[in-house]
C-alpha cells in the first residue's frame, strides 16, 4: 500500500492521469463526432453560448455543494485551493470504473494536509447529497412527462426515502464511523451536523436548476415551448438523467445512459430528430464544461 501511494505521488503518474481523463472526455466527444457536429451546427450559436455559461454554473454550484461538506468536516479551505481540488478531481470521472475522481481527490487533498479518509468520506456525502436532491427534483420530470418515463425509471424514486435516511446526520455519522473501524482507519476528526447538510443541499438543488437550464436553452432552440412547464420538465429530465447515469458506474460519467433517459423524458415535447439534437448537445456542452473548468484549474495549479 504505500508503495502504490507513493506512485500516485510521483508527478510523471499524476500528469499522465490528467492525460488519459483528458483523453477519456475527448473521445466521448469525438466517437460520434459526425452526429455531434450535425447536432451543433444546426441549433443558435446564441443559445449554444447562454447553454454553455449555464452548464458552467452547474459544474461551479455543485463544487459548493461539495465545499460546504469539506467545510462541515473540518476542512475550510479557501476557494483557489478547494476549486482546483475539485475540478481537477472531477476529470477522473470520464475514466471507466467510476472510482478515479475519489482517488483524483484523496492525493490533491493530501497535497492540502487534508487526510485521504476526509476527502473521500466528503466525496461521498456530496454524491449522497446530488443523488438525493437529484432525486427529488426528478419526481417532476415522472410526474409530467410520457408515461413510459413512470413505467421505466420510476422504480428509482422508490429508493428516495432510503437515500434520505442514509444522509441524515445521526444515521451517516455512525455509517462512516463503521466503515472507517472496519478498514482499520481513524475515526473522522468532527462529525456531519445538520446544518453542513443544509447548505450542501441547498447548493444542489441550485446546481439542478442550473442544469434545467442549460437543458430548457437547448430544447427551446429546436423548437419546444419557452414555458415554465417546458422549464421543469428539463429540469427534472436532467436530474433523473444523472441520477440513473450515475448509478451505472460501469460507464465513464454515465455515458450513453443519460442520453437514453433524456430522449425519453423529451419524447412528447420534440420531434425524433430533435430529441438526438438536444441530447448529444447536452452532453458534449456539460464535457466541455468540466475540461475547461479542469484545465483552467490545472493552469491554476501550475
Amino acid at each position: 500500500m504505500r508503495r502504490l501511494l507513493a506512485l500516485t505521488r510521483n508527478p510523471w503518474v499524476r500528469r499522465a492521469f490528467l492525460v488519459l481523463a483528458l483523453a477519456a472526455a475527448a473521445w466521448a466527444v469525438a466517437s460520434r463526432w459526425d452526429e455531434v457536429r450535425a447536432a451543433l451546427t444546426t441549433m443558435p450559436a446564441l443559445s449554444l453560448l447562454a447553454a454553455v455559461v449555464a452548464a458552467l454554473a452547474y459544474v461551479l454550484a455543485t463544487m459548493a455543494s461539495w465545499r460546504a461538506v469539506l467545510t462541515d468536516l473540518g476542512s475550510a479551505m479557501p476557494l483557489g485551493p478547494a476549486a482546483r481540488m475539485f475540478l481537477l478531481s472531477q476529470l477522473g470521472k470520464y475514466v471507466p470504473g467510476g472510482v478515479w475522481n475519489l482517488v483524483a481527490a484523496a492525493e490533491i487533498g493530501a497535497d492540502l494536509r487534508i487526510p485521504r479518509r476526509r476527502s473521500v468520506t466528503v466525496m461521498a456525502v456530496a454524491l449522497l447529497v446530488s443523488i438525493v436532491t437529484g432525486l427529488l427534483v426528478a419526481v417532476v420530470a415522472l410526474l409530467t412527462g410520457p408515461a413510459d418515463v413512470r413505467d421505466t425509471y420510476g422504480a428509482a424514486i422508490l429508493a428516495l426515502p432510503l437515500f434520505i435516511v442514509l444522509l441524515l446526520p445521526p444515521v451517516v455519522n455512525r455509517l462512516l464511523g463503521l466503515v472507517l473501524r472496519l478498514l482499520g482507519r481513524p475515526p473522522l476528526e468532527r462529525p456531519l451536523t445538520a446544518a453542513g447538510v443544509t447548505r450542501a443541499s441547498v447548493w444542489a438543488v441550485l446546481a439542478w436548476l442550473l442544469a434545467g437550464l442549460h437543458l430548457w436553452l437547448l430544447v427551446t432552440a429546436v423548437g419546444a415551448e419557452a414555458t415554465l412547464a417546458t422549464a421543469a420538465l428539463a429540469t427534472g429530465a436532467y436530474a433523473l438523467a444523472w441520477t440513473v447515469g450515475f448509478l451505472v458506474v460501469v460507464v465513464p460519467a454515465g455515458a450513453g445512459v443519460r442520453e437514453a433517459v433524456l430522449a425519453l423524458v423529451l419524447a412528447d415535447q420534440l420531434a425524433g430528430g430533435s430529441v438526438i439534437v438536444v441530447v448529444l448537445a447536452s452532453r458534449v456542452l456539460m464535457t466541455v464544461a468540466d475540461v475547461a473548468l479542469g484545465l483552467a484549474a490545472a493552469g491554476r495549479r501550475r
